[in-house]
């Protein structure tokens, strides 16, 4: 039988099929296909849920390694021109280096912070960024787990939970008031009052009279630093500043109250050294309550018994390891007493005046000087930068068989001359180097142990004038003076914190506009992404 018969057959057996047999057929057709789309539907079904569920581990996953990368290194990224939310490379290196558990405590809400801006923005008409200083607290805090110690950072309302407060006030006798940042590690606590919050951050006058660009000036990352180093030193410098003698001004305020509060303030206490005012003549200058004593630029001689004061200061009861910071006024040169003292440490403040034609800041009598000594200077962060000192006084070394050790730490270049105080056109000598600070120490020895007491006479006053000292991106002057004082003090270098100059025209949401923003990256775009990419599948399941 051919092919073509036999499918002729099959195709009348069945179209002659009984009836039930060809339903049965279309039953079964029916049947095995739902069973087949079941099984596909539980294919993509698992597929979705298994979906969901490695992206929800994902999601987990990258959250906790987020938080743990956050508490041990800053995640936030500062796209400010003038990095007002970075710490400085000191700060950071400042912090690292705490062995110390360090508590801030902030008496206010942190929202308080916004409230100053709103406060500022009404007084000035400008943005005053405030909203920075809680920011920095926070990279304090992650700086800090990078070394051995911790900085733990909290906000407190003074009026729910005084106790808080309470606590310091036995470490602490000064007043302690809201919006005030307190700084301790143990019994150490250093108060940062509400005033010097506020103060801050303050417009930059200077560059808006002269340049006519409006900005502020930032000084709370260096007070902060300080304030933490401070408390982690437990051998504070206890330095006495004498500032009057018999009541009276021991200097002309007008022509030196700059750069004494400079010295004092900005440079010496924010750099671990505990500063107390003192009257030379009335009040007792013990060697068991200080380290050192600053005679800044005197406008009259001293008495004998104020010069045998500071001789049996230095000398300790033969312990000697106590030191004198002098620095002459510049106009006055008929001090006999204090020369006679000076001369005993074999140095001589000459009646001349240091210029240099060439190596200059404007002007001849505002010299660039250079380290003669590095190793009693210590390492400078940046030893490129100018020494810079207007009218400064010569300093020469007295030859005595006295053994004293006698060092120019800081000298003028070769090119300098030296002109008469009274008269600035009168030339004394030219072409010579003339040392502008001088160092001179005494020793003694025992138990195979070396004791040195120490004089350090700088030549002008208006060395630490503020702004030279402030300006420490553009003059050494800060850093120099602090790391030579820091090496006759045996204390560890301080970092010496520079001012930031906040650009106004920055951007820089506040606090409310921040957390709008981080709820619409952190949670409403992925919850966007996340719907569509269930619609979609609920789509292709659907199919």
């Amino acid at each position: 039988m051919s092919k073509k018969e036999l499918d002729k057959n099959k195709d009348l057996t069945n179209s002659n099929a009984p009836d039930e047999l060809v339903t049965i057929e279309e039953e079964t057709e029916k049947e095995e296909k739902p069973a087949s789309g079941f099984r596909k539907k539980l294919k993509y079904g698992s597929m979705f849920y298994i979906a969901i569920a490695l992206v929800v581990a994902i999601v987990v996953v990258m959250n906790i390694m987020v938080t743990v990368i956050g508490k041990r290194s800053p995640i936030k990224i500062d796209l400010t021109p003038d990095d007002r939310y970075e710490l400085s490379a000191e700060s950071v290196d400042a912090v690292k280096n705490i062995e110390k558990d360090v508590d801030i405590t902030v008496t206010a809400k942190r929202d308080y912070f916004d409230a100053l801006a709103s406060y500022w923005r009404g007084q000035t008409g400008y943005d005053t960024p405030f909203e920075l200083i809680p920011e920095l607290l926070d990279k304090y805090s992650v700086y800090a787990k990078q070394g051995k110690g911790s900085i733990d950072v909290k906000y407190v309302d003074m009026d729910v939970d005084p106790d808080i407060i309470n606590q310091y006030k036995k470490y602490y006798n000064g007043d302690i008031e809201r919006g005030s940042i307190i700084v301790s590690s143990g019994e150490r606590v250093s108060v940062i009052s509400s005033t010097d919050v506020m103060n801050m951050i303050t417009p930059d006058q200077y560059t808006a009279q002269t340049t006519g660009e409006y900005k502020f000036k930032f000084t709370g990352e260096s007070t902060i630093t300080s304030a933490i180093t401070n408390v982690c030193d437990a051998h504070p410098v206890k330095t006495a500043f004498a500032m009057t003698m018999n009541g009276a001004s021991l200097f002309d305020a007008q022509s030196y109250g700059s750069a004494v509060n400079a010295f004092e303030n900005e440079l010496l206490a924010k750099n671990g050294y505990e500063c107390s005012d003192i009257d030379i003549a009335t009040d007792e200058i013990k060697p068991e309550d200080y380290d050192m004593v600053v005679v800044f630029a005197p406008s009259v001689d001293f008495s004998e018994d104020i010069i045998k004061k500071l001789s049996d200061f230095l000398y300790n009861g033969g312990k000697y390891d106590r030191n004198v910071i002098y620095v002459p006024d510049v106009s006055k040169t008929n001090l006999p007493n204090i020369e006679a003292f000076l001369a005993d440490w074999n140095i001589k403040v000459e009646n001349e005046i240091i210029c240099d034609a060439k190596y200059n800041i404007g002007a001849p009598y505002i010299v660039a000087l250079k380290v003669d000594d590095s190793e009693a200077v210590g390492t400078l962060p940046n030893e490129k930068l100018p020494i810079v000192s207007p009218y400064t006084r010569a300093l020469t070394e007295l030859s005595k068989n006295n053994g004293n050790i006698v060092k120019s730490l800081i000298s003028s270049y070769d090119e300098a001359y030296t002109v008469s105080p009274t008269d600035m056109n009168e030339v004394i000598s030219e072409q010579v180097t003339k040392t502008a600070v001088m160092l001179s120490q005494k020793q003694t020895s025992e138990d195979f142990n070396v004791y040195t007491s120490s004089v350090l006479v700088m030549g002008s006053p208006d060395i630490m004038d503020s702004r030279i000292i402030m300006q420490n991106t553009t003059y050494n002057n800060a850093n120099v003076i602090i790391s030579a004082l820091n090496q006759i003090a045996g204390k560890e270098n301080g970092a010496v914190i520079l001012e930031k100059s906040l650009q106004y025209s920055a951007i820089a949401p506040s606090t409310g506009q921040a957390k709008v923003i981080q709820i619409i990256v952190v949670w409403v775009i992925p919850f966007i992404i996340a719907a569509i990419g269930v619609m979609v599948l609920l789509r292709r399941r659907n199919k």
